[in-house]
């Protein structure tokens, strides 16, 4: 588990806006959608592995995955939360 004081110093590669930790119900309804082959990230690719967690951008419109514990702070590989 990540912890607040470092979440706290990461912002989004795309805006630089601060990044925010997801409940617990917005990364159920992501795996949901991991699950059912249904959750594409911002290249365009089909996650297929279950996230950990996830880090929400300041706007709320996309997440960062946090797959084994790691964030994955790349742009493409944000999710955008309008198809879930």
């Amino acid at each position: 588990m990540l912890s607040a004081e470092f979440i706290s110093l990461l912002v989004c590669p795309e805006n630089r806006t601060p990044l925010k930790q997801a409940d617990e119900e917005l990364v159920a309804r992501l795996n949901a959608q991991v699950g059912a082959g249904q959750l594409k990230n911002r290249g365009g690719q089909v996650l297929s592995k279950r996230l950990d967690g996830a880090l929400v951008r300041g706007d709320g419109q996309i997440a960062y995955p946090i797959i084994d514990e790691i964030p994955v702070l790349l742009i493409d590989e944000g999710i955008p939360l309008d198809q879930i």
